[in-house]
């Protein structure tokens, strides 16, 4: 079986893009004054949006597949400084993480309070 090959995302944008236009031209030259103007107004706009989504995907591609995960940045865990999810886990008394956040400023130094 035989995949179709998929349309580069610039094509795809000047497709939706010179669709767009052709009917903000036919709008504008053929004024209709019914509920069809208005459907394609907003086929208009959702032409001008694809294109605007392609163009973005154009300028940043995608990794390919074989590339492994991506790395995704996640400030949340940066500042717990190591604890992992089985610490948090352990030290569900107010005590024992209470002791904890006291060792991490004896080491740091440093207090926001």
């Amino acid at each position: 079986m035989t995949r179709f090959p998929r349309p580069d995302a610039l094509a795809g944008a000047v497709a939706a893009s010179v669709a767009a236009l052709t009917l903000l031209v036919t709008l504008a030259w053929w004024r209709p004054r019914s509920i069809l103007a208005v459907v394609l107004a907003l086929l208009c706009v959702l032409l001008v949006m694809v294109a605007g989504v392609l163009v973005t995907e154009a300028r940043q591609p995608r990794e390919r597949p074989g590339d492994g995960p991506a790395e995704w940045p996640t400030p949340g865990i940066a500042g717990l400084g190591g604890v992992d999810a089985d610490t948090l886990e352990a030290l569900d008394s107010r005590s024992a993480l209470r002791a904890v956040q006291e060792r991490r400023r004896r080491t740091g130094g440093v207090s926001d309070r």
